[in-house]
């Protein structure tokens, strides 16, 4: 098992994905994700459109927890962000900021 984060003031896909790229996993589970974010864009499809995307862009902190996989070297995020009020917003996670916390990422590799 790998474990990989993104500390304060970095892209969280970026960061993991570059360290990931770094130690060689081309493929892979993330097992599990952890942690929070300041900003973050996560996408939906619509009812009439399986197919489609619809992106929402948040400004507002959000404690992140989630899951992927990373197919070809290309990582993928589903997530779940807990937000004010016990409210909660899930998704593909497009890009998100880990400006004050930051997300560990419990990766096991396939190659």
């Amino acid at each position: 098992m790998l474990i990989v984060s993104a500390q304060p003031g970095e892209e969280v896909l970026g960061s993991i994905g570059r360290q990931l790229a770094e130690q060689g996993v081309r493929n892979g589970a993330v097992v599990s994700l952890i942690g929070a974010v300041d900003r973050y864009c996560i996408s939906n499809m619509p009812k009439s459109n399986a197919k489609d995307d619809i992106l929402t862009e948040y400004d507002e902190p959000g404690e992140l927890s989630g899951t992927g996989e990373i197919v070809d070297g290309v990582l993928h995020l589903h997530a779940v962000l807990g937000t004010e009020g016990d409210t909660s917003r899930a998704g593909h996670l497009h890009w998100a900021r880990a400006d004050t916390w930051f997300v560990r990422a419990y990766v096991m590799p396939a190659d």
